[in-house]
């Protein structure tokens, strides 16, 4: 739950009821997301889902980087989009949870589109050549301002970078915060807003969302 849903749940559930019905099999992960994970807040939910859903329709990408897999609902929201080519490489550390997003991985109409690693993202973004269209990254907090630098230069003109929970709760508004990762999440959008190979908006859904074209 965000800072903003604990603020007015009455105002989101209004936004859900008026925005396009959720897949059946993005809502049976969702419900499975609840019933078998400890931190089921995490899964990317039903607004940013249709978010990324209708950024990746808009865009066709034909090659997405996702890091941060958690259950798999980003990736299959984002997938749904993807040109007939394309192809979407999705990472994550921990072993315990990847028979989840395996499951209906496999299920999807998108399974041999999607490349689902077991792997440090930093040491992914340090090996790779690949260039990307789109990137979503909803991980680890305290890494945010170092995939910014990794993943800058795996961009190109008209590429898309999302970076989520850039609000934190609200605790970005703290002057100096102890916390690292709300240190770490306010010094990637004082990074952001001062690239000029960039432009972007911070969008507030749910915990905020940093929305990067590049240029």
């Amino acid at each position: 739950m965000s800072f903003f849903e604990e603020k007015n749940p009455e105002m989101d559930r209004y936004l859900e009821t008026h925005a396009s019905s959720e897949p059946e099999m993005l809502r049976k992960l969702r419900r499975e997301t609840y019933q078998k994970t400890t931190q089921p807040h995490m899964i990317s939910g039903y607004q940013q889902g249709r978010l990324l859903t209708i950024i990746s329709q808009m865009m066709q990408p034909e090659n997405i980087l996702e890091i941060g897999t958690f259950t798999g609902y980003a990736t299959l929201c984002l997938t749904a989009g993807m040109a007939n080519n394309g192809k979407i490489t999705t990472l994550d550390v921990n072993e315990d949870l990847a028979y989840l997003p395996r499951k209906y991985f496999a299920e999807s109409d998108f399974s041999g589109q999607i490349d689902f690693r077991l792997q440090d993202a930093k040491e992914f973004l340090k090996e790779t050549n690949e260039m990307f269209d789109l990137v979503f990254i909803d991980a680890d907090k305290e890494n945010y301002a170092e995939y910014f630098r990794l993943i800058k230069p795996r961009t190109k003109s008209g590429s898309v970078v999302m970076f989520d929970n850039v609000l934190w709760y609200g605790k970005v508004l703290e002057e100096n915060p102890k916390q690292k990762s709300t240190q770490v999440i306010k010094e990637l959008n004082d990074l952001i807003a001062k690239d000029d190979d960039f432009e972007n908006l911070i969008l507030p859904l749910r915990d905020g969302v940093n929305f990067l074209r590049r240029k």
